[in-house]
Formats: C-alpha cells, sequence, structure tokens
C-alpha cells in the first residue's frame, strides 16, 4: 500500500504536467490552424472583392475609350492600354479564388480575350492605321458585355456581405463535390460563366485571327497513314523488326487533331518509349525515352554533335543551334532552320540529350513540322549599320548582328537584325525590325550562346 502510495505520489504530477502540455499544445494548435484559415479566408475575400472592383473599372474604361473623339488615337491608345492592365488586374484575382474545380473558364477565357485584343490593337501605330468601324463595334459590344459581368458578380458581392457568407465553405464545397452544392456563391459564378458563354456575337477582328486559329493536322502535307504505318515509322526509328511488340494507339480520331501513338521499349537501353505521329502526312512530332540519366561524362560540345546527328538522321537538315538549358545531367537544345543567311525562327526544334551517354531522350519537332513551308523572304532595306543606330546607347553589342525572321506581338512574320549583348549586368537579344527600325522583341538569355 507504501508503495502504491509512493507511486501515485511520483506518478501524478507527472501525469499532471503531461496533460497540461497537451492542452498547451493542442491549444497552440487550434490557434494556429485558426490562423491559417483566418488569413486565407482574408486574401480569398480580398480577391473576390477586388475583383468586382476591376470589373466595374474595366467598364468604366471602355466607356470612356467610346466617348473619345473618333481622331484621337492617342487616347485611343491610352484607354486601350488601361482595359489591357485592368483586365490583367482581374485575371489575377481570380487566379486568387478556389475556383478550381468550378467551370468558370469561359469567363477566363473571355477577359484574356480583352486582354489580347486591346494590347495587339494599343501597341499598333494607330495614327497610320487607326482604329476600323468594326474594332470600334467590338469595343462597344465589349462595353455592354463587361457591364453584365460586372452586374452579376455585384449581385454574388452584395449575398455575400449581407448573409456574411465565407469563402472556406466554397472550397470545402468544391473539394469535397457534395451534391447538390448549394451555395450562393458557387452559383452566382457559376451564372456568370453560363453566360459569358453565350457572348458569341463579339467580333474580335482579323488582329485576333492567330489567337483562335487552331494547329490543324489536316493541313499538313503528305498522306494520311494507318495505325499499322505509324507503327512501322516506329519501328524503323528505333531500328527494330516491324513486326516487334509495339503498341499503338489512335488520338482524336475523325477530328482535326488525329494522331497516332505508338510505345515500345528502346532495343538499345530498355526504357520506355513513345512515339506522336500526324495522321496526316505521318510527321513524327514528339518523341520520348523515360529512364534515369546517370553521371555526366558528355560535355556540351559532344552534345551539340550528338542532337544534330539525331536530327539529321531523321532528314532535318540546315539547322543552326540557338540555345541550350543543361539541368539534372541532360540539356536541352535548341535548332531552327537556317535559309541561306537567314534564320526561321518559327521553325524551332528541340532535343534532350543525357550527358551519361548522349543518347536522345526527347524529341519535340512540333513547331518545326506546323511552320516549316518555303517562303519569300523580304530584303532588309536597312543595313546593319543603320539598325545598329536604334539600339539603345547603353547596349554593349557583341559580335556581329544576324538576320532572323520572327514573330512580333501580333504573329506577324518580320525580317529582324538579330544583336546579342549586354545592358546592366544581362545579356539580352534585340531583334531590330530589318524594315523600319522598329525594336520588334528583346529576349534575356542566361547561358552562354552556342559556337
Amino acid at each position: 500500500m507504501v508503495m502504491y502510495r509512493r507511486l501515485s505520489a511520483v506518478l501524478f504530477p507527472i501525469m499532471t504536467l503531461a496533460f497540461i502540455g497537451a492542452a498547451v499544445w493542442g491549444y497552440q494548435e487550434n490557434q494556429e490552424k485558426n490562423a491559417i484559415l483566418i488569413k486565407a479566408e482574408n486574401q480569398y475575400q480580398r480577391a473576390f472583392h477586388n475583383l468586382s472592383y476591376y470589373l466595374e473599372q474595366l467598364h468604366g474604361e471602355l466607356g470612356k475609350t467610346l466617348a473619345a473623339n473618333s481622331a484621337s488615337q492617342d487616347f485611343y491608345r491610352r484607354g486601350l492600354i488601361n482595359v489591357w492592365r485592368i483586365t490583367s488586374e482581374a485575371q489575377n484575382e481570380i487566379n486568387q479564388l478556389p475556383l478550381t474545380l468550378l467551370p468558370f473558364n469561359k469567363t477566363e477565357e473571355f477577359l484574356a480575350n480583352i486582354a489580347q485584343f486591346s494590347y495587339r490593337t494599343s501597341i499598333r501605330d494607330l495614327n497610320k492605321n487607326p482604329l476600323t468601324e468594326d474594332e470600334k463595334k467590338t469595343l462597344l459590344a465589349l462595353y455592354e458585355r463587361s457591364k453584365e459581368m460586372k452586374n452579376e458578380i455585384q449581385q454574388v458581392q452584395s449575398k455575400a456581405i449581407a448573409n456574411n457568407l465565407r469563402w472556406m465553405d466554397v472550397e470545402s464545397a468544391l473539394a469535397t463535390q457534395k451534391e447538390p452544392m448549394d451555395n450562393t456563391i458557387i452559383d452566382g459564378f457559376k451564372t456568370v460563366d453560363k453566360k459569358v458563354a453565350e457572348y458569341e456575337d463579339v467580333n474580335w477582328g482579323p488582329s485576333m485571327a492567330s489567337i483562335f486559329q487552331k494547329r490543324n493536322y489536316n493541313a499538313l502535307s503528305g498522306d494520311t497513314i494507318t495505325p499499322d504505318g505509324a507503327k512501322k515509322r516506329a519501328a524503323h526509328f528505333l531500328g527494330v523488326p516491324e513486326n516487334a511488340d509495339l503498341k499503338v494507339t489512335e488520338n482524336g480520331a475523325g477530328t482535326e487533331f488525329s494522331s497516332i501513338t505508338v510505345s515500345g521499349t528502346h532495343p538499345v537501353s530498355g526504357s520506355p518509349v513513345q512515339l506522336d505521329f500526324t495522321k496526316k502526312g505521318g510527321h513524327l512530332i514528339f518523341y520520348t525515352a523515360q529512364r534515369e540519366v546517370g553521371e555526366k561524362i558528355v560535355d556540351l560540345k559532344g552534345s551539340e554533335e550528338a542532337a544534330r546527328d539525331f536530327l539529321e538522321q531523321l532528314g532535318f537538315s540546315n539547322l543552326v543551334p540557338i540555345q541550350y538549358d543543361e539541368y539534372d545531367n541532360s540539356v536541352n537544345w535548341t535548332f531552327v532552320r537556317q535559309d541561306g543567311n537567314v534564320l526561321i525562327m518559327p521553325e524551332k526544334l528541340v532535343v534532350k540529350i543525357a550527358l551519361d551517354n548522349a543518347e536522345p531522350l526527347v524529341l519535340n519537332a512540333s513547331d518545326y513540322v506546323f511552320e516549316h513551308r518555303d517562303r519569300q523572304l523580304p530584303e532588309p532595306t536597312l543595313s546593319a549599320d543603320e539598325a545598329r543606330q536604334k539600339l539603345n546607347p547603353g547596349f554593349q553589342a557583341e559580335g556581329e548582328p544576324v538576320l532572323a525572321l520572327i514573330k512580333n506581338d501580333l504573329d506577324e512574320e518580320v525580317l529582324c537584325y538579330q544583336f546579342k549583348g549586354r545592358i546592366n549586368g544581362s545579356s539580352y537579344k534585340v531583334y531590330v525590325n530589318a524594315g523600319t527600325g522598329y525594336e520588334e522583341k528583346i529576349e534575356q538569355y542566361d547561358n552562354p550562346e552556342p559556337s
């Protein structure tokens, strides 16, 4: 009995301290959890109210732009730039809301199109190429549609405030996929997206044509291949018999995006491989070999030679390496086709080379396949020295410029002088229009250029 009393005298304080410690720990954990939930709720509320604010601002800015005199091209430009900025802000707020599982893609797409339309229109010379009557009608349609979007979101906002609704409940309902999801905010956003889906009367005009133009496999050259034909091409590529164990899958049958995937095992490395061919023409657009890459043995020059040999074996010629990115004992080489002395930048190929044995692991040839064609290249009207005068005086050009055909922000192909150099401690490629002297594009790069 005495022993039990002594044992109790020792254990009781210990158990009491343990209980108090557990209680304190649980309280602190609960406090931290509540703090995180409150912080998340505050972030959602801020993003939601900011979204409502930006949609109201968007409607107002479109109205002010439409109110300008038709000859006030500078005012139109400022208005369109503001529309682009406000729309981008609205998109940013949407991305911060827990809408991943909620159908809101039509609204996001509509806002993205407004941003593209306003940006593409504002960057052109409106004094030489003013807004057309159709573009003004587009602005009017956007003004009216933005009013509807603004009003719908503000209705949701009013109900949320009046009923003290929480966005954490929205996130919980979407995450658990409870049916039916009876939530005022969810229902409101669904209503907005449904109405936006009906905005098919907006004529975005020719400047947006390239945005909506999807790559059509049926427009490619060559005859249509069968699944068996794709299998034979894959077998030839891998260097295995035509009756090898290769799995063939048709994708998008009957559509303009029909392709054929062939998968199997690499005969040397034993790694799983996959090849994607377009059904029209049987063009190889993608290849991948999945395996762990060992210790680096091959140097950069050796990897470039391996990539070039691989492309030549596939029938790609007149290629020039323009960029490389090295990571995880492998390197991605980007090549473009050269026509005479002009780099055709849209015709791009990317090859990933393993640095343990120089094996090609990935080929992405989709850009080359869809952009490859004979072009009538214009002659530059400016000399290289005249184009150089258009550069920032602080830009330290390195080496001689090269001619390059690029796509500008309007998706127009333009002939440019490509200048490489440094300014403010960073390396850039500056593309100066060989006809107008306009700086079409500036790209920053980190790695040294391939030799």
